[in-house]
């Protein structure tokens, strides 16, 4: 079981909501996105906002398949920039990851690039840009994908609350100031308003005596979310996409921590009077909570129902590590302000914090690593040396420690492993480190390819925390 210890945070924003439709039948699912700008209403009385999105909508289209079910996307882009789309969390082909430079070449403006893939795991994913600049995920590029198991579990409604921000002027219009020097070196590009699926937030309207499946998914550049569900008692079914070992429950001062890139899956019982508000909460980094909706429960009496058994979710087809012939590998993230540090940018001399920064822009490091992302050439990183070279079908446990004053959700791409740090040792593709934090992540290197390993807040990897794995 999980400790309820375990899922604490730093930050606050806003939740947001999209009632999820049924699967489709079919065994291959084909659509077309396209990136490109749109004048979406964000503030009420105020212009619409100049962001950038896929098909027009903020978040993106929900894409919805069934497990094993195969999805086709022809990627247009509608932008004046290259750009890709990255299948956060699904593992896939390596041509299929997303990743300019490493895994394909960029999709440049007016160009197409299709993706094709199996997906193998059931869960709640989502899909993004993975250009070096962070900007196209801040202007609103993002969009859920849920992989529906054989027998999902029996529940009223299955709905998504999608967690997000924008930093606005105010005229209501995204400021341009990407890459800014406080946010590279320190906490990350945070936003000033708070959204529920692409707008502010709404009361959530809930009937007494359902059950929901909640979605929780953290598309923001930065922000962590820590969620209080008042007077509530949710399970938690699933981190990352893939099932607990054991449902977790969680009592109504209990909290579900989500850094950028993670997701978590909930079991909620609405249990509350008729016509009653409760609010969820989410905590800043100062410890003080901050209102982000309200459970709105309808004017009616509440339902007279059985207590019902906590449905568990299937496991995915995923290989247990060998702890005993896993080998062992040290992964220290460094840098940022507050202390001091030095690091070697692609390869390059050693730099100190000042020197890297004022000739690259560089402030962060893995193994003392700093990676560039430039994206202009397919060989660009292909021809950078791996920080990891890992042999296909063997066990490995990443010995990973946070050395930095700041937050990291770290993410891995094409593979999950087990964090054995964390009681019952769940599943994840990213993990938040808290600052001076350790972790050991345990896998099994059995998706071949040049895999990216990088910091989910999108300015610390813009600004070097992110490496490459080669598995061969």
């Amino acid at each position: 079981m999980l400790s309820r210890r375990d899922f604490l945070s730093t930050a606050s924003a806003a939740v947001a909501f999209v009632a999820l439709p049924k699967a489709a039948s079919a065994a291959t699912t084909s659509v077309t996105l396209t990136p490109a700008p749109a004048a979406i209403p964000v503030v009420p009385g105020q212009p619409e906002t100049n962001l950038w999105a896929y098909n027009g909508s903020l978040p993106g289209p929900l894409l919805r398949v069934k497990q094993h079910d195969r999805l086709q996307v022809a990627l247009r882009n509608g932008l004046q920039q290259d750009t890709t789309i990255h299948w956060h969390g699904i593992r896939l082909p390596n041509a299929m990851d997303g990743v300019p430079g490493l895994t394909q070449k960029p999709v440049q403006p007016g160009a197409q690039f299709n993706y094709d893939f199996t997906c193998q795991d059931a869960g709640t994913f989502w899909y993004h840009p993975h250009a070096g600049n962070p900007e196209q995920v801040g202007r609103g590029l993002y969009g859920l994908l849920i992989v529906d198991e054989p027998n999902p579990p029996a529940v009223d409604r299955d709905v998504a609350w999608v967690l997000s921000d924008l930093r606005l002027d105010k005229a209501a219009q995204v400021t341009a100031d990407f890459n800014h020097p406080m946010d590279v070196s320190h906490a990350g590009r945070l936003g000033n308003t708070a959204l529920m699926n692409g707008r502010l937030a709404q009361p959530f309207a809930v009937n007494a005596g359902e059950r929901i499946r909640l979605r929780l998914v953290n598309t923001a550049n930065a922000r962590i979310f820590d969620l209080r569900f008042s007077g509530h008692a949710p399970w938690l079914v699933a981190l990352d996409g893939h099932p607990l070992d054991a449902p977790l429950h969680l009592g109504p001062q209990d909290r579900v921590a989500i850094g950028p890139g993670m997701r978590a899956d909930l079991i909620v019982d609405m249990t509350g009077d008729a016509a009653a508000r409760y609010t969820v909460f989410d905590r800043d980094a100062q410890g003080r909570e901050h209102r982000l909706t309200d459970l709105a429960y309808a004017d009616t009496a509440a339902k007279a129902s059985p207590v019902r058994p906590i449905p568990g979710l299937a496991a995915n087809p995923v290989r247990e590590a060998d702890l005993k012939t896993a080998e062992r590998l040290p992964l220290v993230l460094g840098g940022g302000m507050g202390v001091p540090y030095a690091l070697q940018v692609d390869g390059g001399p050693v730099l100190d914090m000042r020197q890297a920064f004022q000739q690259h822009r560089m402030a962060w490091s893995l193994n003392g690593q700093a990676q560039s992302h430039s994206g202009k050439d397919h060989a660009d990183h292909v021809g950078h040396s791996p920080l990891f070279r890992l042999k296909r079908g063997k066990s490995y446990v990443f010995e990973v420690s946070n050395d930095t004053s700041w937050p990291h959700p770290l993410h891995l791409h094409g593979h999950v492993f087990r964090v054995l740090t964390q009681p019952g040792r769940p599943w994840r593709d990213t993990v938040l480190l808290q600052p001076q934090e350790k972790a050991q992540l345990a896998l099994v290197a059995d998706n071949p390819g040049h895999w990216m390993l990088h910091c989910h807040i999108l300015e610390h990897q813009a600004a070097g925390m992110m490496a490459t794995v080669s598995v061969s």
